[in-house]
């Protein structure tokens, strides 16, 4: 049995049964034979028509699915109704890539040997996709999991998180509804261990993986011969901050990327750098901001800040910033458990580099600030060696915009705005420890398709 908990205050919220491997063989039997059988493909027509009657029902049920994945997910209200309003945006976003899912024209004529040949491409299909989902955006990551995979005209199991099923079994729920049904999308409640096995199966054509690197890279070792993958992992976000930005004006978005779901994203603000002589200053501020945050029940309306998924978690995050405050660094706000889920927003000065905090994902509400003697250090301290997710910059100097943004380790560098910002048409993705391949509505629908090709001889 899969037993559901509220992670603000532990009380059992549903249990459930986990898939047995009969019904799993079955369920990926289905999805395979949908594959292998063309006449059972559906014309982008009826794709568009389906993720229509979808973007409908969700609409209309807003409200329930935001209250469901802060239930379970503790993500507050106000943060979870805009998930899911970038859920209904994914959506949306699919159906217009669906126009732009088109080949190209291959030059001939070129030589002799190409003359009085046409070519050109177009996209399929790539097969099953196994979506492995991760429990910080229960439904909006589904929908970028499930949909472009859909959209892409390919069939889909979803492995959800165990933290946060019940989002998923509703999402799974309306799919049905809108007629995307078995053989095309189903759903998997297993264990790390069966999902394990799963990758391995032969009929598994891409992997779409959100969480740890050291689960995905391993995942990824296990696919068989010619599966693809994208592995969303997480970064160490660097923040640089030089001595022409405006310190009022980053501040509340420092706050509100470093805070966001209680750090538990994986672009969250951690490390920011700035020059020594407005390095305390900023921290202070940083501080005064996070302490007038409400931390509590992610369902009331004025809460910021809700719990971390588990309590093992909050006890990690505290012996991290425990650790960061016995090596030197000052705990200016925070640096408490509020209770056994609930973690106070935490703003750290200068820790050393040998803590955690500053080379290792804290995923929790902690934010630390480090004072740099120049923009070279800054620099240099930021750009972890295999830590290449989001990274910002606030500076009013073009010319530092445009050099540092190149220099910093972040596949996307944000100037003048926190490390967490996204929008669901943008690519979006880690590069060595922090992922594999891009991200996104658009980009994932072709990352789910195969490119081919025809080649007329007119001669």
């Amino acid at each position: 049995m899969l037993k559901v908990v509220s992670p603000f205050d532990l009380s059992v919220i549903a249990e459930l049964e986990l898939t047995a491997p009969l019904k799993l063989e079955e369920a990926l039997t289905r999805l395979f034979q949908t594959y292998q059988d063309r006449s059972r493909w559906l014309s982008k027509a009826d794709r568009i028509e389906r993720l229509e009657r979808l973007h409908q029902l969700m609409q209309a049920e807003q409200e329930d699915l935001a209250r469901l994945a802060a239930r379970e997910g503790g993500k507050p209200l106000v943060d979870s109704r805009l998930e899911v309003a970038r859920a209904l945006s994914g959506i949306k976003k699919a159906i217009q890539g669906l126009s732009t899912l088109t080949g190209r024209e291959i030059s001939m004529d070129e030589n002799a040997a190409s003359r009085g040949r046409i070519a050109y491409t177009y996209f399929e299909p790539r097969g099953v996709v196994l979506a492995i989902s991760a429990f910080n955006h229960p439904l909006n990551l589904l929908v970028h999991q499930a949909i472009p995979a859909f959209a892409s005209g390919c069939p889909v199991l979803i492995k959800p998180s165990s933290s946060t099923p019940l989002t998923a079994i509703r999402f799974v729920e309306l799919l049905r509804a809108a007629d995307i049904g078995s053989g095309f999308v189903e759903l998997a409640l297993i264990t790390g261990e069966q999902a394990e096995a799963l990758v391995q199966d032969k009929r598994i054509a891409f992997l779409s993986f959100i969480g740890s690197a050291e689960v995905g890279f391993r995942l990824r070792s296990l696919l068989p011969p010619g599966a693809a993958c994208t592995l969303e992992h997480g970064g160490i976000a660097p923040v640089l901050i030089d001595e022409s930005a405006d310190i009022a004006r980053l501040v509340p978005l420092l706050v509100k990327g470093g805070f966001y779901h209680a750090g538990q994203v994986c672009v969250s603000v951690q490390r920011v750098f700035a020059p020594r002589a407005v390095a305390e200053n900023l921290s202070e501020e940083l501080a005064q901001a996070a302490q007038k945050l409400k931390v509590g029940d992610p369902l009331e309306e004025e809460t910021l800040v809700g719990p971390l998924i588990r309590p093992s978690e909050v006890e990690r995050v505290d012996h991290w910033v425990q650790e960061a405050h016995v090596g030197g660094g000052k705990v200016l706000c925070g640096g408490q458990r509020l209770s056994s889920t609930l973690y106070a927003p935490t703003v750290l000065y200068d820790p050393p580099e040998s803590a955690r905090v500053s080379h290792k994902e804290v995923f929790g509400p902690v934010v630390a600030v480090y004072p740099t003697l120049d923009m070279e250090e800054a620099v240099a301290r930021a750009n972890l060696p295999d830590a290449y997710f989001q990274a910002a910059l606030f500076t009013n100097r073009l010319d530092r915009a445009l050099d540092l943004g190149r220099r910093l380790h972040g596949m996307n560098v944000l100037i003048n705005d926190h490390t967490a910002f996204r929008v669901d048409w943008m690519p979006f993705g880690g590069h060595r420890q922090s992922g594999l391949g891009v991200g996104g509505i658009e980009p994932t629908m072709r990352e789910m398709s195969i490119e081919r090709m025809l080649v007329f001889n007119t001669n």
